[in-house]
């Protein structure tokens, strides 16, 4: 497929796609409490899209079940909500979103910890993902490559001790949820395609605690961790404009 570059107005109009997803995040943060099962959280986020008249991007998207993944702990992404999976002290949940408004999609994604007590290590994880979230926005210039972003979430996340899943990436988004070009979160600066002027991303790095490897469990869609390791996820969509990168989701 070819990349498509967006026009102001498109881009105007995926800010504000951006602008739901970014409200759906916040409202859904705020029940992140112990006692808690991820369908709470998901029933929170259907009834915020609602309100604020768009449509869930990922419910019923290549079958997938949810408005939200709910990624709990070794889960990296793609973990489906269940009234039996309770949330407890000392858990991370990545809650990943998107949603469909005027024909444009926002998609965007945080990981938090579940009674904001969890241990200096799963703090660090917490903290050097994000960070390596704006390592590779800030890499999304005019003229820059795709690579260049994926070497930037790589060198941060690397030098820190932690792996970055590989087999998982970010991509292109506009009036599709998923488009070309693909976004890895690794990479050689100067390769891949160039970034040119209203191409818009997701950029999302998804890092784990141990070894970069992950496996798909018997629901067909939840992604784990191999070695059991916990694993981190944030995700903006952004758009390369001749000013620089713009965050859509914030």
């Amino acid at each position: 497929m070819p990349i498509v570059c967006k026009s102001a107005s498109e881009i105007e109009k995926m800010r504000r796609s951006g602008r739901v997803v970014r409200q759906v995040l916040d409202a859904v943060k705020e029940v992140v409490v112990p006692g808690v099962t991820t369908m709470d959280l998901e029933r929170v986020a259907e009834q915020k899209i609602k309100d604020l008249g768009a449509k869930p991007a990922f419910k019923g998207l290549y079958g997938f079940p949810c408005v939200l993944c709910t990624s709990v702990n070794s889960e990296v992404v793609h973990g489906i909500p269940s009234d039996k999976r309770v949330l407890k002290a000392g858990d991370i949940v990545s809650i990943d979103t998107g949603a469909l408004l005027d024909g444009y999609y926002g998609d965007s994604a945080i990981t938090v910890p579940v009674d904001g007590q969890i241990s200096p290590e799963l703090q660090k994880l917490l903290d050097v993902t994000r960070e390596s979230l704006y390592r590779g926005i800030e890499a999304a210039q005019v003229g820059n490559h795709v690579g260049d972003i994926g070497a930037a979430v790589q060198g941060l996340v690397e030098a820190n001790g932690f792996s970055v899943v590989r087999t998982l990436v970010g991509h292109g988004i506009g009036t599709k949820l998923h488009e070309d070009p693909q976004v890895p979160n690794y990479g050689t600066p100067g390769s891949g395609p160039k970034l040119r002027d209203g191409m818009v991303l997701a950029i999302e790095p998804m890092v784990n605690m141990g070894r970069p490897g992950v496996r798909v469990l018997a629901d067909n869609w939840t992604e784990v961790t191999e070695d059991g390791s916990f694993s981190a996820h944030f995700e903006h969509s952004v758009a390369v404009t001749k000013k620089g990168p713009v965050i859509l989701t914030e």
